[in-house]
């Protein structure tokens, strides 16, 4: 295959990428881009293959049967409650592809005779160098996150004094490590030792980070999985892969900023694991104590009669029941009683950006009915009922009123402005921020204790009698 070709081609996927990228800005086009990337990338792997010196074909297609079979069983078994934490491995398998590929290619070159010392050599051991940096914390640090949202380790942030002081140290070593590598690469102590400290600088960073905080963390770790690939595109001389690493790097970091801004952090903090501090502790006792009032599905019906308007807020509690289709079944008997129903979408709810979309699109629920938090918040002082779902630190007062609030800050979904507002929970307890919600005790608040599924459902059957 011609070099013009192989070109040519490397740039039709690439220009898929952008296009695939470009069309999951929309929930409407997000099908269609999810194609029209796999396509892209089916193209690049078949123009590599044909225009490479393959080592082994059996090896490669053996990895592939064995990809799909893990792959498939991971799609058909997992939930959509588990799919944070899944997203949060795939970025750390991402990254250690890239760490596989920049050691292979660095133990490689010594066996066949070293690393040449001109500009150019230098420059293609600094890239190799940099891929294991930014891999290994990928990998380490996902892996931290997947067990954290798993709940294999605390959720709480976990750290010690002096754990910034500590990251620094580990980061400076690794640059000055990469340096000595970088013109003297035969020193493989050297880089196994590059290879341990950014382990660890992986597990340091993302450690004291709380369960809060994890979309942030996720869109991150995105964001370095993308970088890692494009680094390990330099050190393989692919231009697509650096094209693709670097359309997933900015992307994920456009995405990080979005997150920021939706949960008051700063970017720096969030590049370097410092994130929300840990405010004074709030007595739930003295929020909730004699003001919080109950009530059953049937009496939420009652209400839900004379509503003109009724806006839904999911939230992680939704998803955990799986009661995404039981909504999609209450919006349905709404509307057919002429309610306008509309659905608030916090950028950060559930436990990955996007985590509720994705939920009511496999519920088949309606794109437009999907409105933004800063579209959305202006209307709730015409709501007559606001349906709050498992929604809880997106929904806490706590961040508009309280500056001791770790959450001080942080944009919300002004439910409490609603004349009615409905929260179904299983019990008073507190999000990932470990804060309790006024919310639940405000006068014209009503809690439907249970699970989300069936709450919705048993308000559903009330309302059609």
């Amino acid at each position: 295959m011609s070099i013009a070709l192989v070109d040519l081609l490397y740039l039709l996927a690439a220009v898929l990428f952008v296009l695939g990228i470009k069309g999951l800005t929309r929930p409407k086009t997000a099908v269609r881009g999810n194609r029209l990337s796999a396509l892209g990338m089916l193209l690049a792997v078949i123009v590599t293959l044909l225009d490479r010196n393959i080592v082994s074909y059996e090896l490669i297609v053996a990895g592939i049967l064995l990809g799909a079979v893990v792959g498939s069983l991971m799609a058909i078994r997992v939930q959509m409650t588990a799919m944070p934490q899944m997203v949060a491995l795939l970025n750390g398998f991402g990254g250690g592809a890239s760490l596989g590929v920049a050691a292979s290619s660095y133990l490689l070159t010594l066996q066949a005779g070293g690393f040449a010392s001109d500009p150019t050599g230098i420059l293609g051991t600094f890239f190799i160098m940099i891929t294991v940096l930014i891999g290994t914390v990928t990998l380490s640090g996902s892996l931290v996150a997947f067990a954290k949202l798993q709940q294999l380790i605390s959720g709480k942030p976990i750290g010690f004094a002096g754990i910034k002081f500590v990251n620094a140290v580990l980061f400076l070593l690794s640059a000055t490590l990469i340096a000595v590598l970088s013109v003297n690469a035969d020193q493989t102590g050297l880089f196994w030792t590059l290879a341990l400290a950014a382990a660890i600088l992986g597990l340091t960073l993302v450690l004291p980070i709380g369960g809060a905080d994890m979309p942030v963390v996720i869109s991150l770790l995105n964001s370095y999985s993308g970088v890692a690939a494009a680094a390990a595109g330099f050190v393989m001389g692919n231009t697509v892969l650096i094209v693709a690493g670097s359309l997933v790097g900015a992307s994920g970091l456009i995405l990080t900023r979005i997150m920021c801004v939706a949960m008051n952090r700063s970017l720096a903090n969030v590049l370097f694991g410092i994130m929300a501090e840990g405010g004074p502790t709030i007595d739930a006792d003295d929020i909730y104590a004699g003001k919080v009032k109950s009530a059953q599905p049937e009496e939420i019906a009652l209400l839900l009669e004379n509503a003109r308007r009724v806006v839904i807020v999911p939230g992680f509690g939704m998803a955990m029941s799986q009661a995404q289709h039981a909504v999609r079944e209450l919006m349905n008997a709404l509307e057919k009683r002429g309610t306008e129903v509309e659905f608030a979408i916090h950028p950060v709810a559930g436990r990955m950006p996007g985590h509720m979309n994705v939920l009511l699109a496999e519920a088949e629920v309606p794109y437009d009915k999907l409105v933004e938090m800063d579209r959305i918040n202006p209307t709730f002082e015409q709501t007559d009922v606001a349906i709050v779902i498992g929604a809880n630190d997106v929904t806490n007062p706590m961040a508009r009123e309280n500056k001791g609030s770790p959450i001080y800050g942080m944009p919300i979904l002004n439910v409490d402005k609603a004349q009615t507002v409905v929260v179904i929970k299983r019990s008073l307890s507190p999000g990932f921020a470990g804060l309790p919600n006024p919310l639940f005790a405000m006068d014209n608040t009503l809690m439907v204790y249970g699970d989300g599924k069936k709450a919705v459902l048993d308000i559903t059957a009330a309302l059609e009698q």
